[in-house]
């Protein structure tokens, strides 16, 4: 079993090309839907669906309260453009939440599956 300190030094020695992106949906169904169109294109080899939660946002001058539903897709940094394209495609809103974090570390058997499933 891989300690810490093996995976950061794995990390180091490997260009960081998993992403993980943020994203934000109004609802279960959309999210799911979402994430499974982009894992069943290869632009995410996994997308965790989280359970709605409460954002607070400033839109348009006004501060609004909604639910919202996280997810956190699993990719690489050669897919990420076509990913934010597919999101956008396929999301109801006009300017959706998409953030992505690259990866600075991680066990390398994962990192090198997610870059397999997204190949």
């Amino acid at each position: 079993m891989e300690n810490e300190t093996t995976i950061i030094e794995s990390a180091a020695a490997k260009p960081a090309h998993v992403m993980a992106v943020y994203l934000t949906f109004p609802d279960e169904g959309t999210a799911r839907n979402v994430s499974l169109a982009l894992v069943e294109r290869r632009l995410a080899a996994c997308v965790n669906v989280l359970p709605a939660g409460s954002s607070v946002y400033r839109w348009h001058g006004d501060v609004v309260t909604e639910l919202e539903v996280v997810a956190w897709a699993k990719t690489t940094r050669e897919k990420l453009a076509a990913l934010v394209d597919a999101v956008k495609q396929l999301h109801p809103y006009d300017l959706p939440t998409i953030v992505a974090y690259p990866a600075v570390g991680g066990l390398p058997g994962y990192l090198d599956w997610v870059e397999a499933e997204t190949a």
